[in-house]
């Protein structure tokens, strides 16, 4: 029979249920009176895993970055150097509008007649004009299609004819001059047309006239051309008088002035 041997010893009830060799954990308080340490694993102290950011896109960053800079860099550069060369070139060609005169105003006929019941009053006018064309330009020439003149009263109520102007070319510091342009009307007139037309007829001051010009015009500078554009001339301040007899009578037109509506645009110009 064998003897029992007392478990009083920790290590050797640990070693008697199977387990390590490993002495329990300390339960002795510290000498000094601080915490209590255990060394009991806990699998929850782990730190949690996280995985580091991976940095291989960078280099492609840098390189787009690079390039947009210097593609924004170059087009300000280009944007500068056309608007330099611009304001050089037109400080050396100093485009300017042409400018046009009416020279001489005749009027050959001018007869307002009413039907013996006052239904009817008919108008009927033949005018002769000289109208000149100036470029001020020393690179700029133009090319005129042909005109269309028309006669009109001050405040556009009162047609009084219409004619035609040929088509011409203007070269730089020239001036172009026609003689004998011809306006004409035969037309029937309404009559509150005619109730406002025949006082003004009878001033001795004489009437206010107009002409108005209208055709399209295209913009040469050496190998560049501009589109065909619109162009409206008007002479205001003519001065009229009803001709007296088979001589014609004379317009005033010295206070007369013509005023070009026009807007090209050529290269980087507006004028």
């Amino acid at each position: 029979m064998s003897d029992k041997v007392p478990l009083s010893s920790p290590t050797v009830a640990a070693a008697a249920k199977g387990g390590t060799d490993e002495p329990p954990p300390s339960t002795t308080a510290p000498a000094n009176g601080g915490a209590k340490k255990t060394h009991l694993y806990n699998p929850t102290s782990r730190p949690t895993y996280r995985p580091q950011p991976h940095h291989r896109n960078r280099p492609r960053r840098n390189y787009c970055c690079c390039f947009c800079c210097w593609t924004i860099l170059i087009i300000v550069m280009l944007i500068l150097l056309a608007a330099i060369i611009g304001t050089v070139l037109y400080v050396l060609y100093r485009p300017h509008r042409p400018s046009f005169t009416l020279a001489s105003f005749r009027i050959h006929r001018l007869n307002l007649t009413t039907s013996a019941d006052s239904a009817s009053s008919h108008l009927s006018t033949f005018f002769n004009l000289t109208i000149s064309s100036k470029n001020p330009n020393t690179y700029l020439s133009f090319s005129y299609d042909p005109f269309t003149v028309s006669c009109v009263s001050s405040n556009g109520d009162v047609f009084f004819g219409n004619g035609t102007l040929p088509a011409f070319f203007s070269g730089s510091k020239s001036e172009t001059t026609f003689r004998g342009v011809a306006v004409a009307t035969s037309s029937d007139v309404d009559a509150e047309t005619m109730n406002g037309l025949r006082p003004e007829l009878k001033k001795k001051k004489g009437f206010l006239l107009k002409v108005e010009m209208d055709t399209r015009v295209m913009v040469k500078m050496g190998s560049l051309k501009s589109k065909k554009v619109g162009i409206r001339v008007t002479c205001e301040g003519i001065k009229g008088i009803v001709p007296k007899g088979k001589s014609p009578a004379v317009a005033n037109v010295f206070g007369a002035k013509c005023e070009v509506d026009l807007r090209i645009k050529i290269w980087r110009w507006t004028f």
